[in-house]
């Protein structure tokens, strides 16, 4: 059996990007990091955007886990609100403590495009 090609014209692409971003932060003042996620949600629950229980779950996570701390500060909407001509339609991000060390191949962050760049000359 052959194989067809059909190359689309930029009117049949899709019109949706998948934008992939990896970032390693280093807690340099976590009690600014937590003092900051505290206000945060404090915030949300002011403007009554976060119901009594959940305030009461997410201030218990940031205090013991400073990871929890970044995901309440980071959103991924702040990162793509200003490009002009692009809506955001769905996000999801989550952040967890590791261990890191800038030195090791497994910290090499190009190494997924590199692969990729090869699946497709393929």
């Amino acid at each position: 059996m052959g194989r067809t090609l059909r190359v689309m014209s930029t009117d049949e692409t899709s019109r949706f990007v998948r934008l992939k971003v990896e970032l390693v932060l280093e807690v340099a003042d976590a009690e600014a990091l937590t003092g900051g996620a505290l206000q945060r949600i404090s915030e949300s629950a002011a403007n009554e955007e976060m119901p009594e229980r959940e305030r009461a779950h997410a201030e218990s996570a940031v205090q013991e886990d400073e990871a929890e701390a970044v995901a309440y500060l980071v959103d991924p909407f702040d990162l793509v609100a200003d490009v002009p001509g692009a809506e955001l339609v769905q996000a999801s991000w989550s952040s967890e403590t590791v261990d890191y060390d800038p030195d090791s191949p497994d910290w090499d962050l190009d190494e997924d495009d590199d692969a990729e760049d090869d699946e497709e000359d393929v």
